[in-house]
C-alpha cells in the first residue's frame, strides 16, 4: 500500500465516486456573497450561484484556501506517516498555489510536494488521476511530483462559454466586447496556455458551432492523445456533454471519457452552460 495521499483543491471537480474510491483529499476554495461565506462543494452548489447572480445581477467574490486551512487538512495525513503531492489550480489564476507552499513549508523538508498543475477543472483532475495510479504503483512523492512536473505541460483544456455576462461582471471582458458579443451571438472558445486562460477564437452564431470547432480541435490531436482518460466537464450543460461525449466515443475509441459538473468557482468565472474539453498528449 502507498504512503503518498494525493490531494487537490475544490476546482478539481472530482466526482464524488473518484474521491471516495482513492481516497483523495480535497480542500475547497472559498464563494462569497457579500457577508456570507461558503466553502465550494460544500456549503453552496452551482445552482445557488446562478440563482443569485440572476437576482443581484452581481458576481460573488472567490478567495482561495489559507495557509492555515492547507495545514489543517495535511495534518492528519501526516501524521498518519503519509507524505503528500498536492496538486493546485493554476498559479496564474489563483493565490492557491502560493499558500500550499507556505503550508507546506511549516511541515518537515520532504513530506509535502505541492504542484503548479497550470490549468483548471478537469485539467487538474486528469492530473491527479496520474499522480493516484503512480501512487498506487508505490512511487514515491518525489517521483510523482517529478512526473506531474513534466506532463502537466502535455494537459490539453479548452471550453466554450454560453455567455459573455460572466466574463463582463468578472472584468474579463469590457462593456462594449460584452455588449457586440451578445449583438452578435459571440460564443468565446477558450484554452488554458502556460497556466492562462487566452481565446482560441470566437464563434459568431450557434453554440453547436463552437462546441464542433472544440471537438475539431480535439481530433486534430488525436493520433498524440493519451487515450486512458478523457474529460468532458460542464456547468449545467448536461445535454451537450453527453453529445460530446458520445461523439469523441465514436471518433476516438476512448473508453472512458467522464463527464464533470464543474463546481462553484469555475461556475462563477465562466457562468451556466459552458462546455469544455480536456484531455492528455502523450509523452
Amino acid at each position: 500500500m502507498s504512503n503518498v495521499k494525493i490531494f487537490a483543491d475544490s476546482t478539481s471537480d472530482l466526482p464524488q465516486g473518484w474521491k471516495d474510491t482513492y481516497n483523495i483529499g480535497i480542500i475547497p476554495l472559498y464563494v462569497i456573497f457579500e457577508d456570507k461565506t461558503y466553502r465550494d462543494g460544500m456549503d453552496i452548489t452551482p445552482e445557488d450561484v446562478y440563482e443569485r447572480v440572476a437576482a443581484n445581477g452581481s458576481l460573488p467574490k472567490t478567495a482561495a484556501p489559507s495557509p492555515a486551512d492547507f495545514m489543517a487538512a495535511f495534518t492528519p495525513a501526516i501524521d498518519a506517516g503519509h507524505d503528500i503531492v498536492y496538486i493546485s489550480l493554476s498559479s496564474a489564476l489563483s493565490s492557491t498555489y502560493q499558500n500550499a507552499l507556505l503550508a507546506a513549508g511549516e511541515f518537515p523538508e520532504g513530506r509535502i510536494k505541492v504542484i503548479d498543475s497550470r490549468t483548471l477543472c478537469g485539467g487538474i483532475a486528469l492530473l491527479v488521476m496520474k499522480a493516484v495510479r503512480a501512487a498506487s504503483k508505490g512511487h514515491s512523492a518525489a517521483e510523482i511530483a517529478d512526473m506531474l512536473e513534466r506532463d502537466r505541460d502535455l494537459v490539453e483544456t479548452e471550453f466554450v462559454v454560453d455567455t459573455l455576462d460572466y466574463l463582463y461582471m468578472g472584468g474579463r471582458c469590457s462593456g462594449m466586447q460584452n455588449l457586440i458579443g451578445s449583438l452578435l451571438k459571440i460564443r468565446p472558445l477558450l484554452k488554458m496556455v502556460e497556466g492562462s486562460i487566452v481565446p482560441v477564437s470566437k464563434i459568431r452564431g450557434k453554440k453547436e458551432k463552437a462546441v464542433e470547432q472544440m471537438l475539431q480541435n480535439a481530433l486534430a490531436n488525436v493520433e498524440r492523445m493519451d487515450k486512458d482518460l478523457l474529460i468532458v466537464a460542464h456547468t449545467m450543460a448536461d445535454e451537450e456533454a453527453r453529445h460530446l461525449q458520445t461523439a469523441l466515443q465514436e471518433a476516438t475509441g476512448v473508453d472512458e471519457i467522464a463527464l464533470i459538473p464543474a463546481g462553484c468557482v469555475i461556475g462563477s468565472h465562466c457562468g451556466p452552460q459552458t462546455i469544455g474539453l480536456m484531455y492528455m498528449l502523450k509523452s
